[in-house]
């Protein structure tokens, strides 16, 4: 260092008698001299040596208070010898100070970082989000993570960072003192970084819960860092969700077994019922070809196994009844048995609770999911019931579990099981056995509708039917069988197997299929009960349907027309607006509207025809081309156009409210009753206007459909192409997104500009 700068520092020092520390000499320098510090002088203070003393705080060597150094006089005097003194005592006070201001700073970053608020978990907004299940100690508490790009991916994100900072960062070093509920950073295994929150403390260990993961360990204090506030910005990641339907045995040793065994560790589809702090939910196996239930499921594995039937080869069971015929020849039987008794006993006893404590609103499903058992009131008495699929608020399937019938009905027709009986049922396993009947020649095909009648005819609900068991199928749940009524018992040359191979009732008719009329006194339709108002239009058409159908069930007859159709459906003219929805988009020279104002009719009827067919009897009908049916296509009930008949058993059909071309099983087509064909056809086909191509590519007609499809838009009519057939109208719209709230975007001015600019890559 040059001489001059180190007279010009010693001189300086001398108006600092208490000392100056050395980050504060820089500034002191500048202004008494005018002269700019020089830049490295602060990084090798010991040269400054020979005109101060230096004095290193905690022995570092970038913190330290200067003096300056003064000539000592030869003889001591007792002030002198005070003054030294004294300059001690200062440097001490100042080092403690010091000291204290570190610690200070120390206690005020740990209580910022204390104070920082972790933003809570938000519930995926998708319908079925993906969940891995961590852990569970019983069915209300299940430990979950969500799988997504806002969730587990943003995660594997942060604990990179949080590896590359605590891994490099020298600086970072273990906490000194801990306490319950302090948010951490722990070194885990293999290196990994994870956040975590102290549970509890020991001498050299602490007890931690991984807030990302759910589970917790003890691990070294040494492993256990400070958490960056930078980490703190995405939330907690483990949450917690409770099984529904299976709240009564929650704390079941057995069931938690089962839910373990099941789900830790896998990825799920959660159904999430209700949004709360620890969401109501419902866990599918989709990994599969059909989606598997887990709740379901796990309820059918706390069924008391002594209250099964286990059916032997080659064994005979007598007092069989019959109760339910499927339509491939199917059929579900009751056998007596312990199981038997003890749910008959058990139904007698919910019906006088009932009639005892009178029937309140408490005992309403109000949450209806699939899975849910509940009961059914059916011919004077109370029925357990499977939900198997909902509709919507109001409509929804089960299948009775001890007759294995499967139908539709109204939600507000079931009953919770009250709380006192609820273990005692889910203990008992469903009573509906499902047989085929044995030997039967392979030559005689597809069970036909005639043969399908006269094994109803001949035995359902009859209830000393006599089976023989000649196999037991494991993986199909089936047992095959002889069956007998009571005066061919035990012939075999006069079982059942025997007499329906009378060749005539195995005559295929072609284009015959089994339909629907309506089943006197038992349409869930004909009761009354509490439903949802979706709108007074809805509401008024729901009334005026429903009355129609009470007044079929009365009469035991229903009227159906060929030749009747609905009135098309109201348009609005040229040059004017109204607001449509869009089921169908292939490209904008083809999609398909529907009107908005008519589409709370539509679902209405689409709920009455649920549970108007769900309840009907069968009957052979010759089906015919361009003419309209109803058609069951995935669980709806739909109104159709018959567009063609194949030679395998298949139908084409044209869904007439929503645009779709669909192919059904030709058994899953019915005539469509005449109270169904008052409302118009909804759907109607529409072309773009003001763009104009003559071949739309897959990409182009990719970009339409994700702009247009299943939204709701509003269409400034062009024209109007008027035919004698409903189905085959069509209209020229504009098409204008409105959805935005500052911009209105027009769909042809959309499609032409990129119409343009994929022709200058092309």
């Amino acid at each position: 260092m040059p001489g001059d700068f180190k007279e010009k520092v010693g001189e300086l020092l001398v108006k600092y008698s208490s000392g100056l520390w050395a980050s504060a000499l820089p500034k002191a320098f500048e202004g008494m001299y005018k002269v700019k510090f020089p830049e490295d002088a602060l990084k090798n203070l010991s040269s400054l040596s020979d005109v101060c003393t230096i004095d290193y705080i905690s022995g570092n060597p970038q913190k330290a208070i200067l003096y300056a150094k003064l000539p000592l006089p030869t003889d001591k005097t007792p002030k002198d010898a005070g003054q030294a003194h004294g300059d001690y005592d200062i440097k001490s006070m100042i080092e403690q100070e010091y000291l204290q201001i570190e610690k200070n700073i120390a206690e005020t970053a740990e209580t910022i970082m204390e104070n920082i608020t972790v933003p809570p978990l938000i519930i995926p907004t998708e319908a079925s989000p993906s969940v891995l299940v961590v852990e569970l100690s019983n069915t209300n508490e299940v430990v979950i993570r969500y799988v997504g790009k806002d969730y587990s991916a943003a995660q594997e994100l942060m604990e990179d960072e949080m590896k590359e900072y605590y891994s490099k960062n020298s600086k970072v070093t273990p906490v000194q003192t801990v306490h319950v509920g302090q948010l951490l950073a722990v070194n885990a295994e293999e290196d990994a970084w994870l956040r975590a929150q102290i549970i509890s403390t020991e001498e050299n260990k602490i007890k931690v819960c991984y807030v990302d993961y759910g589970f917790s360990e003890n691990v070294e204090k040494s492993k256990a860092y400070k958490l960056n506030p930078k980490f703190c910005s995405l939330s907690f990641q483990a949450t917690k969700c409770k099984l529904a339907g299976l709240e009564v045995l929650s704390d079941d040793p057995g069931l938690v077994k089962v839910v373990e065994s099941l789900t830790c560790g896998k990825i799920f589809a959660v159904e999430i019922l209700e949004k709360a702090d620890i969401p109501l939910v419902v866990l599918y196996d989709t990994s599969g070809d059909d989606d598997v239930n887990i709740n379901a499921t796990c309820l059918k594995a706390m069924c008391d196994e002594s209250l099964e039937v286990h059916l032997q080869v080659d064994a005979m069971y007598t007092n069989v009844r019959v109760t339910n015929i499927c339509s491939d020849g199917t059929l579900y039987c009751q056998v007596p048995c312990k199981g038997l008794n003890k749910l008959n006993d058990l139904l007698h006893k919910i019906e006088d609770y009932f009639h005892c404590k009178h029937m309140t609103s408490e005992y309403f499903v109000s949450l209806p999911f699939c899975g849910k058992i509940c009961l059914f009131h059916c011919k004077g008495k109370w029925l357990r019931v499977e939900i198997t699929n909902v509709h919507s608020s109001r409509a929804l399937d089960v299948q009775f579990l001890d007759s294995g019938t499967v139908t539709s009905v109204k939600v507000s027709e079931l009953r919770e099981i009250p709380s006192r009986f609820l273990q005692e049922m889910i203990a008992i396993p469903p009573q509906a056995i499902k047989c085929c009947l044995a030997d039967i020649p392979q030559s005689v095909g597809m069970w036909t509708p005639d043969a399908v009648l006269w094994l109803r005819d001949s035995v359902l609900n009859c209830s000393d039917c006599s089976i023989k068991v000649t196999k037991v199928d494991e993986t199909r749940r089936i047992a095959h069988v002889y069956l007998f009524t009571p005066k061919n018992f035990p012939d075999p040359h006069r079982s059942i197997n025997r007499q329906i191979t009378n060749a005539d009732l195995w005559k295929h008719q072609k284009d015959v299929f089994l339909s629907a009329i309506s089943s006197g006194g038992s349409s869930p339709s004909s009761k009354s009960g509490n439903t949802p108002t979706v709108s007074n239009a809805g509401e008024n058409f729901r009334k005026s349907l429903t009355d129609v159908i009470k007044k079929s069930v009365v009469d035991h007859t229903v009227s159906f027309s060929m030749e009747e159709l609905p009135p098309p459906v109201l348009l609005s003219k040229p040059g004017e607006h109204m607001d449509v929805y869009v089921p169908v988009a292939c490209h904008p020279g083809y999609f398909v509207i529907q009107p908005w104002q008519e589409i709370h009719k539509l679902e209405v009827l689409m709920e009455e025809m649920i549970l108007y067919y769900s309840v009907s009897e069968e009957r052979h009908v010759a089906v015919e081309k361009d003419q309209v049916y109803a058609a069951k296509v995935e669980n709806k009930w739909h109104r159709v156009l018959l567009k063609g008949v194949l030679t395998n058993g298949l139908v084409s059909v044209y869904e007439l409210d929503y645009g779709k071309h669909e192919l059904v099983n030709i058994r899953k087509v019915q005539p469509l009753a005449d109270m169904f064909r008052k409302l118009p056809f909804q759907a109607v086909t529409a072309q773009l206007a003001g763009v104009k191509c003559n071949q739309w590519s897959e990409e182009a007609s990719m970009v339409f459909r994700n702009h247009v499809e299943k939204k709701p838009l509003v269409a400034l009519v062009q024209t109007v192409i008027e035919n004698t057939n409903p189905w085959d109208r069509k209209v020229v719209v504009y098409l204008v997104d409105t959805s935005l709230p500052d911009t209105d975007i027009w769909i042809h001015d959309f499609m032409s500009e990129y119409l343009v600019e994929l022709s200058k890559v092309n």
